[in-house]
């Protein structure tokens, strides 16, 4: 069976499936789920734990998703643009977590560093957060301070783990834009 085979069936079980049929929706799911088993096995090949979870996933993503699929365009192309986007946050999500495991220098100068200048920054941080609407500030808090996945701070705030991102990507956004303004004020 050539790609192009396979891109046809795919497509036509999977628009099938968006009509309703349920069997041609399973169907098709289940042969994408072969697929990028195989496809992310090669991708993850230090960590197979990880690649059953991935595969779930995606095939999640492309459920909740479905109705942004153009059926003008290739199914394949869409289903790797899903993965390729889910393989870079579990990259990420793993460079984090190996960060956090590594030893710190006690001669760093950030231990030098007194409480009172700790204070006066968490103070900044706390003002700068609270000008944040909540739906930029409690991603940005669940996720990057307290370190906690995409799906747990969606969650904790009733968001969705899209909503999470573009929370994060938003409000890092404009907190920056704040600080080029303080900056230029003073």
């Amino acid at each position: 069976m050539t790609p192009n085979d396979t891109e046809a069936q795919l497509h036509a079980l999977f628009v099938r499936g968006l009509e309703g049929d349920a069997a041609a929706y399973h169907e098709c799911l289940r042969r994408i789920g072969a697929h990028l088993r195989a496809w992310l096995g090669r991708k993850l090949f230090g960590w197979p734990d990880d690649v059953e979870d991935l595969v779930q996933d995606c095939l999640l993503a492309m459920h909740l998703q479905r109705h942004t699929y153009q059926p003008a365009q290739p199914l394949t192309a869409w289903v790797h643009a899903i993965a390729r986007h889910k393989l870079i946050d579990l990259l990420r999500a793993k460079s984090a977590r190996e960060a956090l495991h590594e030893e710190l220098d006690d001669e760093l100068p950030v231990f030098a560093a007194s409480d009172t200048q700790a204070r006066e920054t968490r103070r900044d941080l706390d003002g700068l957060l609270a000008s944040l609407p909540e739906r930029h500030r409690l991603p940005i808090v669940h996720v990057k301070l307290e370190g906690r996945s995409v799906a747990e701070a969606a969650r904790l705030t009733g968001m969705s783990e899209a909503a999470v991102k573009v929370g994060i990507h938003r409000g890092i956004k404009a907190l920056a834009s704040r600080l080029a303004a303080r900056e230029i004020a003073t």
